[in-house]
């Protein structure tokens, strides 16, 4: 008598386009937290006691800095896999996404970098989520270039959400597309569990 033993199938790897599309989401929702976190601090006093949104909001900006490095690997990758065999046509819809992308990523390195910049402030430090552990200055502390790195900050995040919206609406038809496999699950979700509960 043969047995026949199955091997279990090995899981698959992710690609770098699959990387790529988890850091962009990843990437939304922490910098989502950023601007939620931004607006909170515009209209609450600065607190140097325990850790605050301050810190919270600092950190994450330090994060989302480090992340994008790693996307632009990945992003390097894919474009390399993607225009190995031939090139992209430079039609006018084309060249108009490209430009608008290459903003998306330069506000997204610009604008935590402007805050970073902006908390070489004396009574200021990016604390690592509550640890302890203090990031250096990247200059010594310059009050002029201070104030003008937070004014900065404050026209380029609204510089950046404006991109954003617009990044949106060019997206338009995939966010809704999103949001109706959402919907559509949503309400099988609720079918199902109403059928156990009136089968129980």
């Amino acid at each position: 008598m043969t047995v026949f033993q199955l091997k279990p199938k090995p899981a698959k790897k992710k690609s770098a386009a699959q990387r790529l599309w988890f850091l962009h989401w990843l990437m939304a929702s922490f910098y989502l937290l950023l601007f939620a976190s931004g607006f909170y601090m515009m209209g609450s006093p600065l607190t140097s006691n325990g850790w605050s949104a301050y810190d919270f909001h600092k950190t994450l900006g330090v994060t989302v800095m480090s992340l994008l490095l790693a996307r632009i690997f990945v992003l390097l990758i894919v474009l390399r896999h993607k225009y190995k065999r031939r090139q992209q046509k430079r039609t006018r819809l084309w060249v108009g996404t490209f430009a608008l992308h290459m903003a998306l990523y330069f506000f997204m390195l610009l604008v935590p970098l402007s805050g970073y910049l902006a908390a070489n402030a004396p009574d200021e430090n990016v604390i690592i989520f509550g640890t302890g552990i203090v990031l250096p200055h990247l200059f010594s502390i310059n009050s002029q270039l201070v104030e003008f790195s937070r004014n900065a900050h404050f026209w380029l995040t609204y510089a950046f959400v404006g991109l954003i919206i617009l990044h949106m609406a060019s997206q338009k038809r995939y966010l809704q597309a999103q949001v109706r496999r959402l919907f559509k699950a949503g309400i099988r979700a609720i079918t199902s569990r109403t059928k156990a509960t009136k089968n129980k």
